[in-house]
C-alpha cells in the first residue's frame, strides 16, 4: 500500500507541474500510417500523458515526416483501482483489433508509462499480476496483429520491479526504460522523483520505433 499511495503522490506532482504544456490532440485514429497507442501513468494529466504519450507523440511526428500519424489515448481509469489496469488492457486490444479491421496497411506504437506499461505487458502476453497497480491478463493481441506492432515503448514499467521483462515475440522490438533509482521498476529504489523524469527518453524512444516501422 505504501508504494501505491507513493505512485499515487508521484504522478500528482508531475501533473501539477505539467499540466499546462502544449500538448498534440490525441485522434480516434482514422487509416493512417502508424497509429500511436499511449497507456498513461497513474492519475497522469495530458492529452496521451504529459510525462511520456505526449512528448512522444511529438517527437515521432519530427522523426517520421514521411508518414501520417494518429494517436489514440487508451481509455481506462489510470487510478488505484483493482481493475484499472484489466481495464486498460481490455481497451487497447479492442482499439488496436477494431483498427486493424478497418485499416489493412496500419502499423502500431505501443506507448506505456508506470500503469499503463502495465497495460501495455498485458496486451503483449506478459502478466503484470503482483506488480504495483498491476493485473492479470484479461485479453491479448492475436498473434495474427503481431507483425503490425512496429515497438513497444515502456517507462518506469512496474513488472521490472518483480524481475520480469517483456520475452519472447515482442522482446526484439521492445524498449523498457527503467530509471536508476526508480522504486516503481527498481526493486528497492529510494529516489522518487526518478519516476517523474522520463520525459528526457522522448526522443531516444521516437527514435528506437522510428527506426522499426
Amino acid at each position: 500500500m505504501r508504494i501505491r499511495l507513493c505512485l499515487a503522490a508521484l504522478s500528482l506532482a508531475g501533473g501539477a507541474g505539467l499540466a499546462t504544456l502544449s500538448t498534440p490532440t490525441a485522434t480516434a485514429a482514422a487509416c493512417s500510417d502508424i497509429d500511436v497507442v499511449a497507456a498513461r501513468g497513474t492519475f497522469e494529466p495530458g492529452t496521451l500523458g504529459a510525462i511520456v504519450g505526449d512528448p512522444v507523440f511529438s517527437a515521432l511526428q519530427k522523426k517520421l515526416t514521411g508518414k501520417s500519424l494518429s494517436s489514440y489515448k487508451v481509455n481506462y481509469p489510470a487510478d488505484l483501482s483493482l481493475t484499472s489496469a484489466a481495464q486498460g488492457n481490455t481497451d487497447l486490444v479492442n482499439h488496436v483489433r477494431g483498427q486493424a479491421a478497418s485499416c489493412p496497411n496500419q502499423r502500431f506504437v505501443l506507448v506505456g508509462y508506470s500503469q499503463g506499461a502495465n497495460v501495455v505487458d498485458n496486451s503483449i502476453g506478459i502478466s503484470s499480476a503482483g506488480a504495483v497497480v498491476g493485473s492479470p491478463i484479461v485479453a491479448t493481441l492475436p498473434g495474427a496483429l503481431e507483425p503490425r506492432v512496429a515497438a513497444v515503448l515502456l517507462f518506469g514499467n512496474p513488472i521490472r520491479a518483480l524481475g520480469k521483462s517483456v520475452t519472447g515475440t515482442y522482446q526484439g522490438r521492445t524498449l523498457d526504460f527503467c530509471a536508476k533509482g526508480d522504486p516503481i521498476c527498481e526493486n528497492g529504489g529510494g529516489d522518487v522523483l526518478a519516476h517523474l523524469g522520463y520525459t528526457a527518453d522522448a526522443d531516444a524512444a521516437a527514435a528506437f520505433a522510428a527506426g522499426r516501422v
